[in-house]
């Protein structure tokens, strides 16, 4: 007899149409493995939205914590392209300079990340990769 494969929606569906026809929570939750808390998260979704809370929903966050300012990010950005051979603490400086109080100024090891990010239209440079560097090192001194 064949395994019968079913998706996590079909799972809730199930369990939700149990709760429907009059069974206790806490003996549905138990056939199908999950708390009762969890029990009635799905339930209470299941009574807000309909179906289609019964799908998966997205993990990813709502808004990024420490996300810089897409105004500070191009400014860094610009700066550097202007002034190339100047490192992320000239340019936090000369960012306090002119921000002053208004923005808080990212910290040094910020903006050398962004000034070093890859920009559409720029590619990487590689070095060498390791085995190679230390394979030109050996050969010189087996000479």
């Amino acid at each position: 007899m064949p395994w019968k494969a079913s998706s996590v929606m079909e799972e809730r569906l199930r369990f939700v149409a149990r709760l429907l026809d009059g069974e206790a929570m806490t003996d549905v939750c138990r056939d199908f493995g999950v708390s009762r808390k969890t029990g009635y998260k799905i339930f209470d979704r299941y009574k807000e939205h309909g179906l289609s809370a019964l799908s998966d929903r997205s993990r990813r966050p709502v808004r990024y914590a420490n996300q810089l300012p897409q105004q500070v990010e191009s400014l860094i950005v610009r700066l550097k392209a202007e002034k190339p051979h100047w490192g992320a603490r000239k340019i936090r400086e000369l960012l306090v300079r002119r921000l002053g109080g208004d923005v808080r100024v990212p910290a040094k090891s910020t903006i050398h990340a962004v000034s070093r990010s890859p920009r559409p239209g720029q590619a990487w440079r590689r070095a060498a990769p390791p085995h190679a560097r230390h394979a030109a090192v050996r050969g010189r001194h087996a000479q």
